[in-house]
Order: C-alpha cells, then sequence, then structure tokens
C-alpha cells in the first residue's frame, strides 16, 4: 500500500520521500490510519517490520493540531522504550520524517551527563523520547513535566516488562493526565501484556502482523558443530573463508563479549564490545565505528543488541546460543533486512545441543550443518596460572626468572582478514556496496 493513500500530511510524503519510502509495510498500513483517528492501539509487531514509523508519523500528525504558538513548548507525546539505543534511533527517526513540520524532539536515557538533557527539557520539546529510570529520574529532580502529555507510546513493551521496568512503568502512568491516546507496541501479546492492556488502553485497535515463517527467508542460517576451545578459531576461519566484513557478534555474558573482543583483536581482526557496563559514550562511538566500517566485528550481548537498526548487515554469528529460542530469532533478525540478504551462523558446542534442539522445535526445521572441512584449530600454547611462591621470614624473595622469548608459535594474526596484522591493508575500510530497494521506513 502506497503511504499515499493513509492521509499523510504532504510535509510526511516530502520526508519519506527523500528517503525513498514509498510502500508502507503491513503493520504500516494497518495501524497509521487508527492512529490518526485518535484510538488507543494494541500492536504486535517485531523490530525490523517498520513499527516504528508506524506510531512516528501519525503521531507527528496528530501533534500538528491545537499546536500552541510560541511560548515554552510542554511535552504533548511521551514514548519509553527498553534501552538507550533504541532510544536515541526513535528519537533520530522523529527528527527524520518530522523535518518539514515546526515540532521538535528530545531524548534522555542514563549513562550520560544528565546535565545536557536539563537544558534540552528547559527549552521545552513537543516530543520526549524516553527510558523509564532516566525519565523518573528527571521527574524526581522536577526538569520535567509530564502533565500535559497527550499521547503515550510504550515501544517494545514485553522487553520493559522482560528487563523489570513495570513498577516504573506504572508510576510514568500515574504522572499522566486521565485523558490521552495510549499506542501499545509489543512483540508479543504474551500474558502480562494483555493485563498491562487492560489497564491502560480503552476500547483499543488490534493491529497484529502475521509472523511470516518467524524467521526471514532471507537469512541463511548454518549451524558448525565444534569444541568449545576452538570456537575462536572457527569464528576467525568463517570470516577470512566467507570474505565478512561486518558481523554482529553474540554472546551471553558482558565478560564474553570483553574477551572475545579482545581475543579478536590479537588476531588482528578489528572487534570492539558492546554491553550494559560500557558508558553510553563507549556504546555510542562502538555502534557508529562499526557501521562506518572502521570496526568489522560488534560482539554483543541480547540486552546491547535490542533495537540495534545497522544497514546492509552481512552476517550475524551466535558464538554462543541464546538459552530462550526466541532470542535467536531476534538475534539473526538483525540481517536479512530490506530486501538484502544475509547469513547467521551458530558455533554450537556438544554442551548447547539443548539449547539447539529447543531452537529447532522453534523453526520447524532442522538447520543446516556443513561442517567445518578445511579448518584446523590453532595450537595455542597452553595457559597455566602459577601459584606464587610464599615469603619466607628473613630470606629475600628471589625475583622470577623472565618468561622464554616466542620460538616459532603457530598463532598466526590474521590482520584484516587474512593478512598480517600490522599491514597497511589491515587499515582498509571495506567497499561500500549498492543500498537496495527498501520497501518501507523502519
Amino acid at each position: 500500500m502506497s503511504f499515499d493513500t493513509l492521509g499523510l500530511r504532504e510535509e510526511l510524503l516530502r520526508a519519506l520521500a527523500t528517503e525513498n519510502y514509498t510502500v508502507a509495510t503491513p503493520i504500516q498500513a494497518q495501524a497509521i490510519p487508527e492512529v490518526l483517528k485518535g484510538r488507543d492501539v494494541l500492536a504486535a509487531a517485531q523490530t525490523g517490520t517498520g513499527k516504528t514509523a508506524a506510531f512516528t508519523l501519525p503521531v507527528l500528525q496528530r501533534l500538528m493540531i491545537g499546536r500552541a504558538q510560541g511560548g515554552r513548548r510542554p511535552v504533548r507525546c511521551l514514548i519509553v522504550t527498553p534501552t538507550r539505543e533504541l532510544a536515541a534511533q526513535i528519537e533520530e527517526s522523529v527528527r527524520t520524517y518530522g523535518k518539514h513540520l515546526p515540532l521538535t524532539a528530545g531524548v534522555v536515557f542514563g549513562g550520560v551527563n544528565i546535565r545536557p538533557q536539563y537544558a534540552t527539557l528547559q527549552r521545552g520539546v513537543d516530543i520526549l523520547v524516553a527510558t523509564p529510570g532516566r525519565l523518573l529520574d528527571h521527574v524526581q529532580q522536577r526538569t520535567v513535566d509530564l502533565s500535559r502529555v497527550e499521547i503515550l507510546v510504550l515501544d517494545e513493551a514485553d522487553r520493559m516488562l522482560d528487563m523489570g521496568f513495570i513498577r516504573d512503568i506504572r508510576r510514568i502512568i500515574a504522572l499522566l493526565p486521565a485523558k490521552r491516546q495510549n499506542l501499545l507496541f509489543s512483540a508479543t501479546f504474551c500474558d502480562d501484556i494483555r493485563e498491562l492492556a487492560d489497564g491502560l488502553l480503552t476500547d483499543p485497535a488490534r493491529v497484529e502482523v502475521a509472523r511470516v515463517s518467524i524467521e526471514s527467508e532471507l537469512v541463511s542460517q548454518s549451524v558448525y558443530l565444534t569444541a568449545k576451545e576452538n570456537k575462536r578459531d572457527l569464528l576467525v576461519h568463517l570470516l577470512v573463508e566467507k570474505n565478512i566484513r561486518q558481523a554482529l557478534v553474540f554472546t551471553r555474558t558482558k565478560h564474553g563479549a570483553d574477551k572475545l573482543a579482545h581475543q579478536l583483536r590479537q588476531d588482528g581482526i578489528r572487534a570492539i564490545p558492546i554491553h550494559g557496563n560500557r558508558s553510553q559514550a563507549q556504546r555510542t562511538k562502538a555502534l557508529a565505528d562499526f557501521k562506518a566500517g572502521s570496526e568489522h566485528v560488534l560482539v554483543a550481548t541480547d540486552i546491547a543488541a535490542r533495537g540495534l537498526d545497522i544497514d546492509q548487515l552481512q552476517a550475524v554469528v551466535n558464538f554462543e546460543l541464546p538459552h530462550v529460542p526466541e532470542d535467536y530469532v531476534h538475534r539473526i533478525g538483525r540481517t536479512g533486512r530490506a530486501g538484502s540478504p544475509g547469513q547467521a551462523f551458530s558455533l554450537v558446542s556438544h554442551d548447547e545441543q539443548g539449547y539447539l534442539v529447543g531452537i529447532e522445535r522453534l523453526l520447524r526445521k532442522r538447520l543446516d550443518r556443513p561442517g567445518t572441512a578445511g579448518f584446523t584449530a590453532v595450537e595455542r600454547p597452553a595457559v597455566t596460572e602459577e601459584r606464587p611462591a610464599r615469603a619466607v621470614v628473613g630470606r629475600p624473595q628471589q625475583r622470577p626468572s623472565s618468561p622464554p622469548r616466542n620460538s616459532g608459535s603457530s598463532v598466526r594474526p590474521y590482520g584484516n582478514y587474512g593478512e598480517p596484522a600490522g599491514s597497511r591493508s589491515s587499515d582498509r575500510r571495506p567497499q561500500q556496496q549498492r543500498p537496495p530497494v527498501r520497501r518501507g521506513p523502519r
């Protein structure tokens, strides 16, 4: 369905045309008319279906009605989302689609200095995008007024409940005017979401997009059975053999992400971690460097990757399988978007066989197992932790002898995916690919 048929303002259509968006996705075609009518909406939509534009476009149009002239702008639309990255991306979408409208937007989230956010709120914004914790910080500091909110959007509500934000959400709702429009977007309609919706929404329009074969048909999926200690070498082998210049690699823990990124850098591969323990500035820079191509591998945990939107991501690698099968679908959904093909590789050790069974049961198919022909694990020198000698009273401790110099270790740094580390070519950026034709905005 064309955006021209959805009743959107000319300014919004012009912004969409600038981004080469002309055809609405199913969630946009269903949700936009209902939001424009002023109805409450309960929508089930996964990341990558275009749900951000499904609420951003009609919200911008509705805020043009009754817009105050001059004076300090009150917050008229509040968008609450679980993660910093998703909040930043939504605010960017609001600015992109609303660039021809006299409306302002701001974003507040934790992990960064709060003082610049004071200045933004002091100037006033029409649309505020926020994470729950930092929003309540501003409420406590009395730097934000939510008494004139006309539209509330809860995005990825299921993830917010999973992350334990339900009490914060209820506190935020209690601060809002009773009369308002409510939009609730969730990946699933689980019992907790239905309970939240029953207490929040009034006669909502229910919008649900069918989960087409669960995972994208554009993503080729492969499983490599290997010993746990060989995973790192197999990962490097696949990056080289498949000529992968951009990969999002998932680990289960923050420590695991840091460790793997460090090891890949030792192998000469430009890798950087992103997880909840890193500051917002570090996470923002890591994502920006990855998108620009100066970092080739982004090692992430599930929480940090929530909401990441990377155009033409070449591959997703499950260095460790998730405990929950649905998280596997969410991970591989980061690639194979906007008509561009993607690859998903899973490195599965013996202790992860049970997780693999659960994933294949969810997908209702057996994943391809191409084998590891041509792969040989690197023989790395064993690392032993020696217990320090106890000091003896009256005797000076001897300085430990210097370790022997490396005499022909088999460890070979891979540099720029196959070239010796430190070579000039390792500083080259990957060649840019032609962008695919997009069917609709994210």
